[in-house]
């Protein structure tokens, strides 16, 4: 079974000056602008940097939350910020990071089950798994027992 989502993106005109929208299949972004003003001069829009963080980010919690699930937890609060780092590459660019900080309260869980726990969730999200980049956790916080 394989499940296919799409989004689309259009440029006008070209380099600096050109203007891009980009849309997804749900909708929850529709013509919302980008540009090379977006992205690295922190005009008002999206980036693709920040669309891959806000993937990756909902990706691991999910799978985070999914996890804990399965071994019987069915209360608790999970908040992940992620991170994507772009540095300059020779004549380009290359994303190089994805950092997950995260911070959760699971109540009745130890912190050595629910650190193995974050770290199986940060190897199968498919989002880390699409990445080929070096991806990092930081257990900002936790509260269980």
């Amino acid at each position: 079974m394989a499940i296919i989502n799409w989004a689309t993106a259009r440029y006008e005109g070209l380099g600096k000056e050109g203007k891009g929208q980009v849309s997804t299949q749900s909708g929850a972004l529709k013509d919302q602008p980008y540009g090379f003003n977006t992205r690295f001069e922190d005009k008002a829009g999206t980036n693709p940097e920040e669309q891959i963080a806000a993937a990756h980010a909902s990706c691991f919690t999910m799978a985070l939350s999914m996890g804990l699930a399965e071994q019987g937890f069915n209360k608790g609060t999970l908040a992940s910020k992620v991170k994507v780092r772009l540095v300059k590459d020779g004549d380009g660019f290359s994303i190089t990071k994805s950092e997950i900080s995260l911070d959760a309260t699971v109540p009745g869980m130890n912190g050595k089950d629910f650190e193995q726990a974050a770290m199986d969730a940060k190897l199968d999200c498919p989002i880390s798994k699409l990445l080929n980049c070096d991806v990092t956790l930081d257990i900002a916080s936790f509260e269980g027992e």
